[in-house]
């Protein structure tokens, strides 16, 4: 019985990746022909190569994790290929030795790789718990390397990047999937302790100081980038997956409470002492007076969704180019302009079902480890997906984290992909220990006898 639902899973999976494919390919074709009147020589290299990404992803899961849900991979390969597409169509407007596409399509294939190896390597969620400090080490290493003399890297402001040789990334993508396997290890272990509470204060039952000092060292750590790194968007992810997370472990809303209390003092003082905080405020509430300096890009952003409206200018047809960075921070906006509402409503529906199918493989999830991580690491990919969009459309202010999936970034796209593993996992657990269910057992009715 199982394995004819894992064969029907996986069958479901092979059908929407197909379809997948489709779409992607066809979008390419249609950035194509909005220039030249004939289909792209390199057609048939696209969707074999785009066919064979998907196919080793697949055929892993199947091998490693038959039991996993079937919508996960195929909504990442849509939004992996959605930012493809859109990166490609960007390349148009840039110098060929400046072309991000190539790299983009490398960057995919080291991101299925990690996925594999992950699969591949975990065969038990639960034993990333034994090494929580090592994680919380690594993390909180991965955050602070930008600030290393001759390492560190600044770029438009934001020191985030880090160049080791000839290779440049992105090291707090990897810390938000450090830092979430050692939340949930470390609540799990500690959250009767932090439910519950040891010490009273009026009517508040407070946990001990020892066991919330490593907890709060997120908050530390956010605050530091924030100050130091410039980066605004990656110190609200961090620290209210940390929250969230808390919140989930223990189910007390004075934690939520706190968090709110203490993120709001962190950014006041910030506000108050940092000219670059007081700049992305100002920015955020009136970009109109600086809109051919500071506000350049998010006031070209604006025009932008008003160029799209409902049904975009169509794919290659459009002028997202205008906007400084777009293939990483803005490349929302380009599908906005392009795809228009429709495209945009996509986008964040596929976000939706990703981030919902994570949800529900937490709630389904009956040990607490694995429960508590898929629920971060959903969190996490939707707290990153939200802060990034409502940046770019002034919902909030905005900030230079990447759309996961779809922005250009080899350092992005290879930690949710490892992310993604790791939630394929859990779900393959959840489902090959799943009890059961119980009914009652029926017998058959008593026939009655005959008369002779």
């Amino acid at each position: 019985m199982r394995d004819a639902l894992a064969a029907r899973r996986r069958g479901t999976e092979v059908a929407l990746g197909a379809l997948v494919v489709i779409v992607i390919v066809g979008a390419y074709v249609l950035v194509y022909l909005a220039e030249n009147p004939a289909l792209p020589r390199d057609l048939g290299g696209l969707a074999a190569a785009m066919l064979g990404l998907f196919a080793a992803a697949h055929l892993a899961v199947r091998r490693f994790a038959p039991r996993a849900d079937p919508t996960l991979l195929p909504l990442a390969a849509l939004l992996n290929g959605i930012g493809f597409v859109m990166i490609t169509r960007l390349d148009r407007d840039r110098a060929a030795a400046d072309a991000l596409g190539p790299a983009q399509a490398v960057w995919t294939a080291v991101g299925i790789a990690a996925f594999v190896v992950v699969l591949v390597v975990v065969r038990d969620s639960r034993g990333l718990a034994r090494y929580r400090y090592t994680f919380l080490l690594l993390g909180l290493a991965a955050l602070m390397l930008p600030l290393v003399p001759g390492v560190g890297q600044e770029v438009y402001g934001a020191r985030l990047w880090a160049k080791v040789g000839p290779v440049t990334f992105q090291p707090g993508e990897a810390a938000k999937v450090l830092l979430v396997v050692f939340f949930a290890a470390y609540l799990v272990e500690k959250r009767e302790l932090l439910a519950s509470g040891t010490r009273r204060l009026g009517r508040l039952h407070l946990p001990d100081p020892k066991h919330l000092g490593p907890l709060l060292v997120p908050w530390l750590a956010s605050i530091l980038i924030m100050v130091q790194e410039k980066d605004l968007g990656s110190s609200l992810m961090f620290f209210a997956v940390f929250v969230a997370m808390l919140y989930i472990a223990t189910a007390r809303s004075a934690y939520l409470l706190a968090g709110l209390l203490l993120f709001l003092g962190g950014a006041v003082t910030a506000y108050q002492l940092f000219g670059h905080v007081q700049v992305r405020v100002s920015t955020w509430l009136d970009p109109w007076p600086v809109a051919q300096g500071k506000g350049y890009q998010l006031v070209q952003s604006l025009f932008a969704f008003g160029t799209g409206g409902v049904a975009g200018t169509g794919l290659g047809l459009g002028s997202p180019g205008k906007i400084p960075q777009v293939s990483t921070d803005f490349i929302f906006s380009a599908i906005g302009e392009e795809l228009g509402l429709v495209g945009t409503v996509a986008v964040v529906t596929a976000f939706i079902l990703l981030v919902g199918s994570g949800i529900r493989i937490a709630v389904r999830s009956e040990r607490d480890f694995p429960k508590l991580l898929a629920a971060g690491l959903a969190i996490t990919i939707g707290l990153q997906a939200f802060v990034i969009m409502g940046g770019v459309t002034r919902m909030i202010p905005l900030t230079g984290i990447t759309l996961p999936f779809v922005s250009y970034g080899g350092s992005s796209l290879v930690a949710n992909y490892v992310a993604l593993a790791l939630l394929l996992r859990i779900a393959d657990e959840s489902n090959r220990h799943a009890r059961p269910a119980r009914g009652r057992a029926r017998t058959p009715a008593p026939v009655p006898a005959r008369s002779p």
